[in-house]
């Protein structure tokens, strides 16, 4: 394979919105070398193209692993450990038995952790 037929680019369909509202596909387009996960490809999507893209991972400092956690051509992945291909067209997606609330951003927490809510001794 010459260096022409090499593949430069990968596309990212990511499912765009906000809460329950509607759901809008935008594309992206990465270098190839741009990325060598898909959380990598989010991120420079956001620092290079799109600062508005919502995407929740916190693997450095929060000792809170799955928090990247989305659909990637239809499978549930780890956004730091998925591999995209290149020549591709992925399409990436919040986790569909999550609420949304931006983005790629789903709800992860059930209610009672989320508002603080703690049972009554009765009930225990």
């Amino acid at each position: 394979m010459s260096t022409e037929d090499k593949p430069t680019m990968i596309c990212l369909d990511v499912q765009r919105g906000v809460g329950a509202g509607a759901t809008r596909v935008q594309r992206y387009e990465l270098p190839v070398g741009a990325a060598d996960s898909l959380l990598d490809g989010l991120r420079w999507v956001r620092e290079n193209l799109d600062d508005t893209l919502a995407v929740r991972y916190s693997c450095i400092n929060a000792n809170a692993c799955k928090e990247c956690m989305v659909l990637l051509d239809g499978k549930v992945v780890y956004a730091c450990m998925a591999r995209m291909q290149p020549g591709a067209t992925h399409t990436v997606a919040p986790l569909a038995n999550k609420a949304r609330i931006r983005d790629l951003i789903s709800q992860i927490a059930p209610v009672k952790e989320r508002l603080g809510v703690q049972e009554d001794d009765d009930d225990l």
